[in-house]
């Protein structure tokens, strides 16, 4: 057993048009065995419950639960910044010739790396990730992420039509590979598989059935795609897709929305769609940085929310420039402030519910992380910048905890990030 001490924050509620409520104590214990949290309350009563055990103490600094990216690409660490083009361009000039590069295994081994270090440095616990077209450089991310600790669900990416060559598969294959990636790493360790068509627009209506075989034929696993990212983007999966009645339906109606689905951005979303989702569970992956530098839109949050959708957070490296959730929960708020009337007005603690909680229960991990209860895996961020640092300054005369969170996404960066743990395993961030 170890009792870490430390002021902790987290949101273990829901996010509702009026927010949520941010859950403070300045001098807690939290008593961790086995990985699991079995008491929390004041220091003090903690300690003198459970005697004798090993105190880490975390003060000076904030610990908060680790965060959870719901949308990230493990083959575009290397082509992040680059500004200046929207998606299809940008897919076209910079992510798909990256993308390709990795039927290498040896140089998908090398990303590997850099991807995790990436994740766990930031304060990133749990990822739901696109993979990659290659089999082999999706057991390379696997791989890593095992060795290092963190809790990755990830897949095959699969298309048969509209990109290069080299990125294509068949119906047939897709189905084959995700199958036997799924018997590999599926609940094995802290990985699990999920589903990964790369979008409609590259997606035929014998791919999708073949996904929705997957879905079928490997339980537990999870469906994630992209949807409505962008103008030019929507109008071509409707050109594509006649007969649809928007974008979600050219998923749904091949069975592929449901409580395990997580689709990225939705910025241009029909209100058909919205209650769609809603009804069917299916949750959206919030992209702030990776909209803003697409242009792809404001997104919509209120709406969302209104209509009953879970939203949670993702970097969308590499389109989004960096890994750190501290940064797209302070640009979701911008983007709600610009939004107006519109927009739906966030607090601290909605942003630090949108990188943990709302990211656990759309990945179905809410029983597990996401918040610093007792029973739930001790995944835990240590925030503690250096002396003197603008954060440190700012922590020092917060004149509360609300107001010490919201310094910490308004300044927080990867190197005030000084202590990472996966499920009671203290993760190396270097």
């Amino acid at each position: 057993m170890t009792l870490y001490r430390a002021t902790v924050l987290d949101t273990p509620g829901s996010l509702t048009p009026t927010g949520v409520s941010l859950r403070a104590e300045e001098d807690a214990g939290i008593l961790v065995e086995d990985g699991v949290i079995t008491a929390r309350g004041g220091f003090g009563s903690v300690a003198g419950t459970h005697p004798g055990h090993d105190v880490v103490d975390l003060r000076p600094g904030i610990l908060l639960p680790g965060f959870v990216d719901t949308h990230v690409h493990f083959p575009q660490v290397r082509v992040i910044g680059a500004l200046g083009m929207p998606l299809l361009e940008w897919l076209d000039r910079c992510a798909l010739p990256e993308e390709a590069r990795f039927a290498d295994t040896g140089y998908a081994q090398q990303v590997a790396g850099e991807f995790v270090r990436g994740l766990a440095s930031s304060g990133t616990t749990t990822a739901l990730v696109f993979g990659s077209h290659f089999a082999t450089a999706v057991d390379a991310l696997f791989t890593e992420a095992d060795r290092v600790g963190l809790r990755v669900t990830a897949g095959l990416v699969v298309s048969d039509r509209s990109l290069p060559e080299a990125l294509l598969s068949t119906p047939e294959r897709a189905y084959d590979e995700a199958l036997e990636l799924s018997r590999r790493w599926h609940g094995r360790g802290r990985s699990r598989c999920a589903v990964t068509p790369r979008f409609s627009y590259s997606a035929t209506d014998d791919l999708l059935d073949a996904c929705a075989s997957v879905l079928k034929d490997a339980p537990g696993t999870l469906f994630t795609s992209h949807v409505n990212e962008n103008p030019a983007e929507v109008a071509a999966v409707a050109r594509l897709f006649a007969d649809a009645q928007d974008y979600v339906d050219t998923y749904d109606r091949h069975g592929l929305v449901g409580p395990g689905t997580v689709l990225a951005h939705n910025v241009h979303a029909t209100d058909r769609e919205l209650s769609l989702l809603a009804s069917q569970g299916a949750c959206v992956a919030h992209c702030p940085t990776s909209n803003s530098a697409l242009g792809s839109g404001l997104f919509p949050l209120r709406r969302h929310v209104e209509h009953g959708v879970h939203v949670a957070l993702g970097s969308d490296v590499g389109a989004g420039t960096g890994f750190s959730l501290l940064k797209e929960g302070l640009q979701a708020y911008f983007m709600q402030q610009l939004l107006g009337a519109d927009g739906l007005a966030l607090t601290a603690p909605d942003l630090l519910h949108l990188a943990t909680r709302a990211g656990a229960l759309a990945l179905g991990l809410g029983e597990q992380v996401g918040d610093l209860e007792v029973g739930r895996q001790f995944d835990a961020v240590w925030v503690r910048p250096r002396a003197a640092e603008p954060l440190d300054v700012g922590l020092r005369h917060a004149a509360s905890a609300e107001d010490a969170l919201a310094k910490v996404f308004a300044l927080g960066t990867p190197t005030d990030v000084a202590g990472v743990w996966v499920g009671g395993d203290r993760v190396s961030t270097r």
